[in-house]
């Protein structure tokens, strides 16, 4: 089973953070992966490989000193929420969604629980029009929460509303504290994962159904790409 998202327990004042927010409008940067994105999508960077700001490229896998920027001082709140997080801390960014722009789906790769790393979200500023689906279900991620995101499953997000969206975004190291908070969420979303050496058994078992469904299902497995196919949501 992989996570594909989960609702952590984990605390924030958006307010708080909301007021920090009053940075000049010049400091944030576009966001590199132009590819992406239509509309305006840009990053603050409080730390990172090295601690420079103007580096927003959070470079996961590599074996990166990450420190805080000149940034985080503006922003006790971030502080204060870093020091409440009893794992490795990476990249710390604000994501900047303008209204009306739209990130077009698409994969973070590796970048996973499973897989030894976790991306954590904490809408600071959002709206009800904002359209975030992870694959094809939306997720309605509110001001104050906090969230688990699997970015290496794919996800897309538009902001129809008349405001931006601030999330600030927290990529961590996957650690016991850690795995207990995920794990321990009110509200997370299971995806069972098949591996490709599977995948020819259940295909078979399938067309011995001969069902519709049981059809349908079987030709979609027989087109998927990748290393494993997964099924069979659940949500809590």
């Amino acid at each position: 089973m992989i996570i594909r998202y989960a609702r952590l327990s984990l605390l924030f004042d958006p307010k708080v953070m909301q007021a920090e927010l009053a940075l000049p409008g010049d400091q944030w940067q576009a966001h590199f992966n132009t590819s992406y994105y239509q509309g305006s999508w840009t990053v603050l960077a409080l730390r990172s490989p090295g601690g420079n700001h103007t580096n927003i490229t959070p470079d996961l896998m590599a074996d990166t000193n990450f420190r805080d920027t000149s940034f985080m001082q503006h922003f006790p709140s971030v502080s204060r929420l870093i020091s409440d997080l009893h794992c490795p801390v990476m990249a710390v960014r604000f994501l900047k969604l303008e209204a009306g722009a739209v990130i077009r789906q698409h994969r973070d790769n590796e970048l996973a629980f499973e897989k030894g790393e976790a991306r954590l979200h904490f809408p600071v500023i959002t709206n009800p029009q904002v359209m975030f689906y992870i694959e094809d279900e939306r997720v309605l991620l509110q001001e104050g929460e906090s969230w688990y995101i699997n970015a290496n499953l794919p996800h897309r997000v538009s902001n129809e509303g008349a405001i931006d969206r601030i999330h600030l975004v927290i990529d961590c190291k996957v650690n016991d504290w850690l795995a207990g908070i995920i794990n321990g969420s009110d509200k997370i979303s299971f995806r069972e994962e098949h591996k490709k050496n599977e995948l020819p058994q259940i295909i078979r078992e399938l067309r011995l159904q001969n069902t519709a469904v049981s059809n349908k299902l079987a030709a979609e497995l027989e087109q998927q790409p990748g290393d494993f196919v997964t099924g069979n949501d659940t949500a809590i």
